[in-house]
């Protein structure tokens, strides 16, 4: 079905400002939002309205009761919000955005959905996700790998309120003010270009940082794509990619839902990763282990394992995040030394096409 959609968006040519996504705003629902915008106008979660104007330009949507209400006004199912505002940007929660907003029931809660061009998503993405001083290439580089990267998971979600999150779960999305001229250039210079195998968009996965060597899609993430193949990498140690993080026994005990023991490394990847951890009479896969005791504090797979005092131990890493796919840090160095984005890209997806869809 990927394939079919995306031969369609070929022969149509689709239009740059057709392309939306729906990003949720933030990870939970609240039971009352404020939405604020230059001449607000409000309408059904559709394209193509009706909208009218709300001679305001501030609103509150509530959950009372088993309905949302908009100003004490009991509304159906979900509504958008616009602004007559030249520049489309609107206030909602703690974030400004692009675009529109849409609000929709979630449980007995308010669900915030920014609709946005997906060029507009790109560019606050690029300012989220990877540091707007590297080099040109590296941000055309991720520019490509974060518009694929929405575009697969839109298909995926086709017909869903929901297209993406706007965590480090998904993408880092933070509206306008992750915007920035650069990332605004790079996306622009690369408009429409996505990757793809086979016809379909592909699984753009990425990260800041290898040191050394990416990781299989396979053992990073489960996902076993012909694409996400271990490739030398450029990527330099430094004082930001290289961590330490000490665990107590107790927080090892939650994790394994096991009593005391010494913990160890009991199978590693190819790549030297941890594949396999043993503690107290039980075993946990490593990427099970660093979901459970948090990305922030187990930063990587790459790491090495001494036993601390009271049964704890300190994990001393390298790299951040799961591995597989662009290394951020490995593009800015393909970029210093001279190469584009097309052969970064071609180096850290191995057998993909770039293709421009509009």
């Amino acid at each position: 079905m990927r394939s079919v959609l995306l031969l369609t968006l070929l022969a149509t040519g689709a239009a740059h400002a057709a392309e939306t996504v729906r990003i949720a705003m933030g990870e939970r629902p609240e039971r009352e939002v404020v939405v604020r915008g230059k001449g607000l106008q409000l309408g059904p979660d559709s394209e193509d309205g009706p909208f009218h104007p709300l001679d305001r330009d501030e609103v509150r949507v509530r959950h009372v009761g088993d309905a949302m209400e908009v100003e004490g006004e009991r509304v159906e199912g979900a509504v958008r919000f616009r602004t007559s505002d030249a520049a489309h940007v609107l206030s909602a929660g703690n974030i400004q955005v692009r675009g529109e907003v849409v609000a929709l029931p979630k449980g007995s809660k308010v669900l915030l959905v920014n609709v946005l061009p997906l060029e507009d998503y790109v560019a606050a993405v690029l300012g989220g996700e990877m540091p707007v001083s590297f080099p040109e290439e590296a941000l055309k580089a991720q520019a490509v790998a974060a518009r694929t990267y929405a575009l697969q998971r839109k298909i995926e979600a086709l017909g869903q309120p929901v297209h993406l999150g706007s965590s480090v779960l998904a993408q880092v999305y933070g509206g306008v003010n992750r915007e920035n001229p650069r990332t605004r250039a790079a996306t622009l210079a690369t408009a429409g270009q996505i990757l793809t195998f086979q016809l379909a968009p592909i699984e753009a996965y990425f990260h800041a940082s290898c040191e050394g060597s990416t990781e299989t899609g396979l053992d990073a993430l489960g996902r076993d794509l012909p694409y996400l193949r271990s490739v030398a990498c450029e990527c330099r140690p430094g004082p930001t990619t290289r961590w330490k993080a000490d665990v107590d026994a107790g927080a090892l005990e939650r994790a394994f839902g096991a009593g005391r023991g010494e913990l160890r490394v009991a199978a590693r990847t190819a790549s030297g990763r941890v594949r396999r951890l043993d503690f107290g009479g039980r075993s946990l896969s490593g990427v099970e282990f660093r979901q459970r005791l948090g990305y922030d504090r187990v930063r990587s797979l790459a790491f090495d394992v001494v036993d601390t005092a009271g049964g704890g131990a300190r994990l001393t890493g390298r790299g951040l995040g799961h591995g597989a796919g662009l290394s951020q840090w490995g593009a800015k160095e393909m970029a210093d030394g001279g190469q584009d984005y097309r052969a970064i890209l071609a180096h850290f997806y191995p057998g993909t096409e770039l293709q421009t869809l509009y």
